[in-house]
């Protein structure tokens, strides 16, 4: 990994323009809401999660990301074959670290191993991720300043699924909230 390049990507999640002078309060976060929907192809099911997407800096010129909303997904009840839908809390988080580019970032899970490369240029915006046996694929697309979008496809022996996520930034707050998904 090379930290020589200030992340453009990194200013944009958190909403905090290059230009900006550094504050004296603490460092800024950058809330987003997110959409997403979920197609499971094999199955012919969809899904979908709702919630908050905030990043924070981690005081090491990264991010930390985390996720939590509510899913909404259909199951089915076997042998009954009775169709249900799971509605319920989702978290995850990841790391954002400096990548060789300043438009890009490389997400890690949280014990370090590596994930995927973020970043909207052309040659930063797709990646993939093996996860034995399925491969991730996914596509990133800026939208605007406050707007952006990413696709997870999916394939492989077990898993045949589409991932849509859009993220639109939400207002600064004054406060910090207690609750990552509360307002303050």
């Amino acid at each position: 990994m090379n930290l020589q390049h200030p992340s453009e990507l990194r200013d944009y999640l958190l909403g905090a323009p290059p230009a900006d002078p550094p504050s004296s309060g603490p460092p800024r976060a950058g809330r987003w809401s997110v959409e997403r929907t979920m197609l499971d192809r094999a199955a012919g099911t969809r899904g979908t999660f709702t919630g908050v997407v905030i990043f924070s800096p981690d005081g090491d010129g990264g991010l930390r990301f985390h996720e939590e909303g509510t899913v909404v997904w259909p199951t089915v009840n076997w042998p009954a074959g009775d169709n249900d839908t799971f509605t319920g809390p989702a978290t995850r988080d990841y790391l954002l670290r400096p990548a060789d580019t300043p438009d890009a970032m490389d997400m890690l899970f949280p014990d370090g191993r590596p994930f995927h490369r973020m970043g909207f240029s052309p040659e930063a915006s797709q990646d993939r991720h093996w996860c034995d046996p399925d491969t991730y694929r996914v596509t990133y697309v800026r939208r605007g300043d406050n707007e952006f979008s990413y696709v997870w496809d999916v394939t492989g022996p077990r898993k045949d699924l589409l991932l849509e996520s859009v993220l639109r930034r939400l207002p600064a707050t004054t406060a910090t909230p207690d609750r990552l998904g509360s307002n303050p």
